[in-house]
């Protein structure tokens, strides 16, 4: 069963810097713009690191392990005394305007590859971004956010909540999430959280990236200095304790002309929706269909052909079966919205040939294909909302400064 272990994590000193000036979101959702929003807040925020950019005749992640290694040394970054796990907390709004609370545990969770143990993935990785990831963590030694993990087991819950005291570490995000993180190191507590995690299987929800880089990184160490463990988040798998959303397909390139309605038949049904595009998500839910959007007053449902699961298994989420028509079409480029508005204003342009809205995929559908072994295709869910990167971090090793 999975290992999950304290660390002494490495915090900002907040009587240096402002919590709120030097955590970023999590670099895979931040843009080119967000980017230099993020670093003029402050010369130490995380972003500097984590999407480090080339200086001084050093390459970006040079850059980043030097900053990484000099913000420790000046003392803007500080261990903590003991090791020990971090509860952590996320209050939001959902979509409905109701108030939602999210809290699990920050701790170091076993690094194993497929079929060694129960730390499940659910989602498939793009080799370039490992790659990216990878020299990241060569060159700093260090997890700078963590993965997202579900675990099946009951009572996590519960002992994140019990944390004592005023947190640690709070802050407020730009969406108005709240963030709040608290040590716990009471031995029994600590104990506690360690047998829980250990009893049952985790689902990696969030970070696949993160996690496949972390395996490299393992298989190149041999698993030594602290290559065998990563920084995860890791919540109960239980309603609530996880917010998912749709990412959505916008199409472009295909021959002028070209029906993609009768090309995406052999899959699905369409049906003329027949409504303004901006209402499709409700539509969709009630027909249990994904949306085609060709022009802001024109919008099909798409009904699933039947026999898209095999006899007793789920059925596959709607990315799978998009996936399967994606190709059979003439050569086109596909990107990926996490905005019903963004998908509908491209289409509004004339900058996209259609847009194809998804559904939301269940978390315990998620974790039903986890354990099956099936892997869902990249960019199928999309976690809201993310822990902040920069509340702590997690040194590999203990090894001099460079």
């Amino acid at each position: 069963m999975p290992r999950f272990e304290p660390f002494a994590g490495v915090r900002y000193d907040l009587d240096r810097v402002d919590l709120d000036d030097v955590v970023a979101p999590p670099y895979d959702v931040i843009g080119p713009q967000d980017q230099s929003a993020l670093e003029a807040r402050s010369p130490y925020n995380v972003v500097r690191i984590d999407l480090a950019r080339e200086e001084a005749g050093r390459d970006r992640y040079t850059t980043a392990g030097c900053l990484f290694d000099e913000w420790l040394a000046a003392g803007i970054l500080r261990t903590d005394p003991e090791p020990g796990f971090y509860a952590y907390r996320m209050g939001y709004h959902g979509t409905d305007g109701q108030s939602r609370q999210i809290g699990g545990v920050l701790g170091a969770l076993e690094v194993v590859a497929p079929g060694e143990g129960d730390v499940l993935p659910h989602e498939e990785t793009q080799p370039r971004v490992r790659d990216d990831r990878l020299k990241l963590l060569r060159a700093c030694r260090a997890d700078l956010s963590p993965v997202w993990g579900l675990s099946m087991a009951a009572g996590l819950t519960d002992l994140a909540g019990a944390a004592p005291g005023a947190p640690v570490a709070r802050c407020t995000d730009e969406e108005g999430v709240h963030h709040r993180m608290w040590r716990l190191t009471q031995p029994g507590v600590v104990d506690a959280v360690a047998q829980t995690v250990a009893s049952a299987p985790v689902v990696i929800a969030d970070g696949h990236h993160r996690y496949a880089t972390a395996l490299a990184h393992r298989d190149e160490l041999g698993g030594v200095d602290g290559s065998d463990l990563l920084l995860a988040l890791v919540c109960e798998l239980a309603d609530g304790q996880a917010g998912v959303r749709p990412i959505h397909r916008v199409i472009s390139g295909l021959p002028v002309g070209f029906d993609l309605v009768a090309a995406l038949e052999p899959f699905f049904e369409p049906v003329d929706a027949d409504v303004d595009a901006s209402t499709l998500p409700e539509r969709m839910a009630e027909a249990g269909a994904l949306g085609l959007v060709l022009a802001p007053e024109k919008a099909f449902l798409l009904l699933p052909r039947a026999g898209a699961a095999e006899p007793g298994e789920d059925t596959p989420p709607d990315a799978a079966l998009l996936d399967q028509a994606l190709a059979t079409l003439p050569a086109h480029t596909l990107s990926f919205e996490h905005e019903l508005d963004s998908v509908l204003a491209q289409v509004a342009a004339g900058d996209a040939s259609a847009g194809v809205v998804l559904r939301p995929v269940d978390v315990h559908h998620i974790a039903r294909a986890a354990v099956a072994g099936r892997r869902m295709p990249t960019k199928t869910t999309f976690f809201h909302p993310k822990p902040r990167t920069g509340m702590v971090f997690r040194r590999l090793s203990d090894r001099p400064l460079t």
